[in-house]
């Protein structure tokens, strides 16, 4: 099956009443057990990597790579740039045939992010390619940046979407990057948003959240949560709990099929849990 447009993923979560799920990749491994996960529970999803991580590759090698993971797939998936940094990555990432875009200018001043977000915009929707913007500081740890949690201003957000006509807001209700820090979901200002928001809203940091507390925030038109500290967990500790049991441990290859299905059933796990109402 071939990738799926972004537009067409978010018209597929509203029709199934469902929350989309966003899984980080890094490498071939994670990709796999991402891609079979997501064809196991027969749900659409995204996979998607951050700007810091194609430095371990670039977006026509990610691209390539998912669209193998993909061959014999059945389900719909988007790829999807996580936390676009600059122009030049949404630009290659867009040429690269990624299908949904993330650009992260929230740690600039509000009318900067306004000017950074719609410019992306405009070149993106020229292609038909929705855009997720942020709005707010998400706390914890975000790839190799630390950034100090600031909660989303209701107050802004109508403006923020209208002058950039984003597809999709990124908010900072207590939710944080990592496992690190314990996240603490603020559901009055969560409401406040939904309530003056004319688009879909997402989640960052779902690895820390609750799956009780997602399943409650699903009220609120939220249409996609992100998870990377769990799969990574899954697979680095695949290697990780062999090299204690023996030093001598030199078989890649098993291991390697070992962590794609420890990844796979993690992702199977948190897209039931977070459409558990849905199954009943």
């Amino acid at each position: 099956m071939q990738l799926v447009n972004g537009y067409k993923l978010m018209s597929y979560a509203t029709e199934t009443h469902s929350v989309l799920p966003a899984f980080n990749t890094t490498n071939y491994e994670l990709t796999q057990g991402i891609i079979q996960g997501i064809q196991k529970t027969k749900s659409g999803g995204y996979i998607a990597i951050s700007s810091s991580n194609l430095e371990l590759s670039s977006p026509n090698m990610i691209a390539s790579m998912v669209r193998f993971a993909m061959k014999d797939a059945e389900v719909p998936v988007a790829l999807h740039l996580d936390h676009g940094k600059s122009f030049q990555d949404v630009k290659e990432c867009v040429e690269a045939g990624f299908t949904s875009i993330m650009v992260d200018a929230s740690h600039l001043p509000f009318e900067k992010n306004i000017e950074e977000v719609a410019k992306i915009v405009r070149y993106c929707h020229f292609f038909n390619i929705p855009v997720e913007a942020e709005l707010g500081a998400i706390g914890g740890k975000e790839d190799d940046e630390l950034s100090e949690a600031g909660k989303t201003n209701p107050n802004d957000v109508k403006e923020f979407i209208e002058r950039t006509n984003c597809d999709l807001l990124a908010v900072s209700v207590g939710n944080v990057h990592g496992l690190d820090i314990k996240p603490n979901l603020d559901f009055e200002l969560l409401e406040d948003i939904y309530n003056i928001s004319s688009v879909p809203l997402v989640l960052h940091g779902g690895s820390g959240i609750p799956f009780d507390q997602v399943r409650r925030a699903r009220k609120n038109n939220l249409i996609k949560v992100n998870y990377g500290s769990d799969l990574r967990n899954a697979f680095i500790s695949t290697f990780g709990k062999e090299f204690e049991n023996n030093h001598n441990a030199f078989d890649v290859k098993s291991l390697s099929k070992k962590a794609i299905e420890n990844v796979s059933n993690k992702v199977i796990e948190i897209t039931n849990e977070i459409n558990y109402s849905n199954n009943q």
